[in-house]
């Protein structure tokens, strides 16, 4: 299943205040035809420990919950301490 790019754009529009909130942020890299959501993690989120739990607690949750055809989320820069 294709997956609508403009859903998720806007998805990850209501999600980013939550983001930008702890000086964080993620900029959308492209979604590939398995699914699988690729952001740009920025700011306090680029290298934080806990940047896994919120790819995959929060925003993974959500965009699943709410564009249909999302099965993973990745970072595409995630630095690992």
């Amino acid at each position: 299943m294709a997956v609508n790019e403009e859903l998720l754009k806007q998805t990850l529009d209501a999600i980013r205040p939550n983001l930008q909130a702890d000086g964080g942020d993620c900029q959308y890299v492209g979604v590939d035809e398995d699914g699988v959501v690729q952001l740009e993690l920025q700011g306090a989120c680029a290298g934080c420990p806990m940047s896994q739990m919120t790819l995959s607690m929060g925003i993974e949750r959500i965009l699943k919950e709410h564009v249909p055809g999302v099965t993973r989320v990745e970072a595409v820069n995630d630095v690992r301490f």
